[in-house]
């Protein structure tokens, strides 16, 4: 924290001299509460085109986007102009009202028919370098805004453990065990993190949200490390690889930042994650 005091941002031309920030300006109107991805899939369809209209003024498409965005043109959304909704026919008023519900249902189902590998859904391609695959672009942004190229991190998700069956944390206890010289492949560091069904994270008695290459995990005699995910404590002796998990359904994500380019690898896979397994 000393460290992180010690810094500070500046114009460059201030470096070196005194300088106070301007008194930051507050706009009341912003809801911070409310999760971004409930706020967008809350709007509706014209204040969702107006807003479409007005970021595309400031981040234009690029020109492998040509194609759709001249059909886009059809219905009144132009880069650099405001949308209009008035300009729309009758008819095209009231077709594009169902556009939002189709779009998430379809983003929804491709989600579903994504393989997953031990339970676990990731991308070591496609997702973060998305091209013009519109479809794969919504389907990742519905499960969080801003992707990383894969070579840059990947975000393993698991909604169901190694048997298909949903994480219940009211019910039962979990373990991911990693052989020994097999836990996560990650360069920059790796996290195993708990999230409730909406994707927050769990308040427990420990205030602990993750584990990580950062913590002292107990290894067994073999040299291979379990992760005990459940609501209760597993007792002192396994406290330290303890991911605390609500009393309910629940999702992980594994992270790996900067994953390893050489064997063992998640992006060629010669390294996958390992299965989690309700415990007896």
């Amino acid at each position: 924290m000393r460290l992180q005091d010690r810094f500070s941002v500046v114009p460059l031309s201030a470096f070196g001299k005194p300088y106070t920030p301007p008194v930051g300006v507050v706009d009341p109107s912003v809801d911070m509460k409310t999760a971004v991805r409930k706020q967008v899939n809350a709007l509706g369809v014209e204040a969702y085109f107006t807003e479409l209209a007005k970021l595309m003024k400031t981040n234009p498409p690029t020109a492998q986007d040509a194609p759709i965005v001249a059909r886009m043109a059809k219905i009144g959304l132009v880069p650099g102009q405001d949308f209009d909704p008035s300009k729309l026919g009758v008819l095209e008023r009231e077709a594009i009202k169902i556009v939002p519900k189709f779009a998430l249902l379809e983003m929804g189902l491709h989600l579903k028919r994504q393989k997953t590998t031990n339970g676990w859904l990731y991308f070591t391609k496609g997702v973060g370098n998305f091209g013009t695959d519109y479809l794969v672009r919504g389907m990742a942004n519905l499960l969080g805004p801003g992707w990383n190229r894969p070579q840059d991190a990947m975000y393993p998700l698991s909604q169901k453990d190694a048997h298909g069956n949903e994480y219940n944390g009211a019910k039962n206890k979990y373990v991911i065990r990693f052989e020994k010289g097999q836990l996560p492949p990650a360069e920059a560091f790796w996290s195993l993190t708990m999230y409730d069904s909406d994707f927050f994270f769990v308040p427990n008695s420990i205030n602990r949200y993750d584990l990580a290459r950062r913590d002292h995990l107990i290894a067994n005699p073999d040299g291979s490390v379990e992760i005990y995910i459940q609501a209760e404590s597993p007792g002192k002796d396994k406290e330290a690889n303890w991911l605390p998990a609500p009393k309910g359904k629940f999702t992980l994500v594994l992270r790996l930042y900067t994953p390893s380019t050489t064997a063992p690898s998640i992006l060629d896979g010669t390294w996958t994650p390992p299965g989690v397994k309700r415990l007896p």
